[in-house]
């Protein structure tokens, strides 16, 4: 009996050190990228130009949108929590560390794994991790759709391919989320209720978001009130694009960058994409190490 103990303890130990390992290795490796796309970035100049100009106001705008950080990071752990249930600081903690993981892998596709690795039950946190996913995917291009018919310049320029595309990407989400209870049943319980649940989830932090890139898009290039009725729909075109569009995250920062460019029209709003990239993706990469437990996080 005391033998089969210690090897059981032993076996839990090698599983926790190596859980540890990859823990600590994505988020090295997740600092390192950091501080490299950092250290690369050339157009300083121009950011600090625009800044030294910014008013009082304009700042302001700036400062709420990194206060709306904890809140839009809040908004995802209210969406995990939905989807696989878990108290709020867990759903905090695995939130911000998948931030880590996604940042490293192509198309981030290593958030719901590194979600798996700090929960524990694999089948069921990728099972839900892909509903996840695909409600947020979904309010995203709903939201778009329905912003690009206020905005005919920019379905103009997009053309009907891509419309085609958008056609294409909403049939599948559609048929994947319709048929996700039967065919994820064994992993996870899911019903229409949950995923009508997760998808006003989404669309309440795709809100957040719009809310944040307004604000810095106004911070870098104030606009004059008559442009504000066809500048709140391409707060969301500019998401369906960056969202519809392949890139990995090496590339992201670009990715957002022109687009911004094509949706707002000014050159400041690449810069608004990169600011946002740096609120929103830089600064919760640096507050994980202090949300994470200690060697209990296992137990």
């Amino acid at each position: 009996m005391c033998k089969k103990s210690c090897i059981f303890a032993l076996d839990f130990m090698d599983k926790k050190t190596f859980y540890h390992i990859i823990e600590w290795s994505v988020a090295i490796a997740a600092c390192a990228y950091l501080i490299w796309k950092l250290a690369t970035y050339e157009d300083y100049a121009a950011l600090w130009a625009t800044l030294r100009a910014m008013t009082g106001s304009q700042w302001l705008a700036i400062v709420v949108c990194v206060a709306l950080m904890p809140l839009n990071m809040t908004l995802e752990a209210w969406r995990w929590k939905t989807l696989v249930p878990m108290a709020w600081r867990e759903a905090h903690r695995q939130v911000y560390y998948s931030k880590l993981a996604g940042l490293v892998t192509p198309w981030k596709l290593g958030e719901y794994p590194a979600r798996a690795l700090l929960q524990g039950e694999w089948k069921q946190t990728l099972s839900m991790g892909a509903v996840g996913s695909a409600t947020m995917t979904l309010a995203i291009v709903i939201a778009g759709v329905v912003a690009l018919a206020f905005s005919p310049a920019v379905l103009a320029l997009l053309g009907d391919s891509y419309l085609y595309a958008l056609v294409a990407v909403t049939l599948v989400l559609a048929i994947g989320l319709y048929f996700a209870p039967k065919a994820l049943k064994q992993w996870a319980e899911i019903n229409r209720h949950l995923l009508f649940q997760s998808l006003g989830q989404s669309l309440v932090r795709l809100s957040c978001w719009c809310v944040q890139l307004g604000l810095v898009l106004w911070a870098l290039d104030p606009l004059t009130p008559s442009l504000i009725h066809s500048f709140i729909p391409s707060l969301f075109i500019y998401y369906l694009l960056v969202t519809i569009t392949p890139n990995v995250p090496i590339a992201e920062v670009g990715v957002r960058g022109a687009w911004a460019i094509v949706v707002f029209g000014s050159v400041n709003a690449a810069m608004a994409g990169v600011l946002l990239w740096v609120i929103n993706t830089l600064l919760p990469c640096l507050i994980w190490p202090f949300l994470r437990k200690s060697d209990k996080m296992f137990a």
